[in-house]
Parts: C-alpha cells; sequence; structure tokens
C-alpha cells in the first residue's frame, strides 16, 4: 500500500501551482489591477483638461503623468504574461499622443 501526502501539504494545489506560485500570480493579477485603475485615472485628468480649468496644472505635466502611467501598465502586464497591447490601447482609449511619449525621459 502506498501513502500520498495531503494536497494541502504536497506542494500541488487544484490549480495545478504550487503555493509560491499561486501567492506570486496572484501579487501580480493585483499589481496589474492597481496599474489599470492608475493608468484610468491619468488618463481621466489628461481628458478633463482644458485652459479654462487648468487648475494650476499644465497639459504636459499632465501628458508625461498619462504616458508613464501606461507605460508601467504595458510593463505590468507583460510580466503577467500578456504580449499583445492593441486590446488595451482600444479599452482604454490611450491617446496617440500618450502612445507617442512612452518609455521616454522628462525632463
Amino acid at each position: 500500500m502506498s501513502l500520498r501526502p495531503p494536497r494541502s501539504i504536497s506542494g500541488q494545489s487544484s490549480t495545478g501551482l504550487s503555493p509560491l506560485e499561486y501567492e506570486l500570480a496572484s501579487a501580480r493579477a493585483d499589481a496589474l489591477g492597481r496599474q489599470g485603475r492608475k493608468t484610468e485615472a491619468a488618463l481621466a485628468r489628461l481628458a478633463s483638461w482644458s485652459p479654462e480649468t487648468n487648475c494650476g496644472t499644465d497639459r504636459q505635466t499632465l501628458l508625461d503623468d498619462a504616458s508613464d502611467a501606461v507605460w508601467a501598465l504595458f510593463i505590468q502586464r507583460e510580466m503577467c504574461g500578456f504580449h499583445n497591447d492593441r486590446d488595451v490601447i482600444r479599452l482604454y482609449q490611450i491617446p496617440g499622443e500618450v502612445l507617442a511619449r512612452l518609455g521616454a525621459a522628462h525632463k
């Protein structure tokens, strides 16, 4: 008769991932969600900017913030294994002027 350890301590869960792999995947997914919300907020601030109601913030700063947030979102997606960004660009309606600045260093 052979004995096998319970699944809870055998290192494999019902998902086929070890507990460590499961925690890492969970942390990556959580970080992706947080970055998505940051991106949405930065793009909304940029879209709502107008010269009359700028509240002391110039458009260049908002454009830089939005491009940094989108860049971080793309990097986080790569870490999660998502390599196609076309759907994200369409979903978040990312303007071309933001995409043109991705990865650029700011003054």
